[in-house]
């Protein structure tokens, strides 16, 4: 396996041939994943379970998910999760509080913590939301097949 460090994502296969590119002529061993739902696991908090209860069947009825992208989406609902609890911390108390000096007198006002972490996991979300195509400029350079969607959708109902 060769890790391509920075720089450019590989196009997939498929949309390479949709364009007529020969560079989709020299991928011959590409690997495709099963599609399938993963199991939610059991140690990640409430509030990441409720947005793994809602991403997965969206995931699927997209034609994205496969059983490989569990730790993917277990990193998106956890840092979903404390993004959320960031966002309502900034919401009961603001961005920013008064510092004061030894005599109580007015100082200047200082960035609550939350902020920070709620800036940096908004940065590790969006980051995630494109590789799952859930932002519209993501989903613009998707392509599914939709016989794996039906056969997704098959499973699971009988599964369920």
């Amino acid at each position: 396996m060769g890790g391509r460090g920075s720089g450019r994502k590989h196009k997939p296969t498929a949309v390479l041939k949709l364009h007529g590119s020969p560079a989709a002529k020299k991928r011959k061993q590409e690997p495709k994943p099963p599609p399938g739902r993963p199991i939610c696991p059991t140690f990640i908090d409430k509030c990441a379970k409720a947005a793994w209860r809602q991403l997965i069947p969206q995931l699927a009825e997209m034609g994205v998910l496969t059983q490989v992208d569990r730790n993917a989406l277990i990193r998106y609902c956890q840092t979903w999760s404390r993004w959320r609890r960031c966002a309502e911390f900034i919401n009961d108390h603001g961005e920013t509080y008064q510092l004061k000096d030894d005599q109580g007198n007015f100082k200047c006002l200082q960035q609550w913590p939350q902020v920070a972490i709620y800036n940096k996991l908004s940065d590790t979300l969006s980051k995630l939301e494109s590789e799952f195509g859930l932002t519209p400029s993501a989903r613009a350079g998707l392509q599914v097949d939709p016989s794996t969607i039906a056969a997704t959708d098959k499973k699971a109902a009988y599964f369920a």
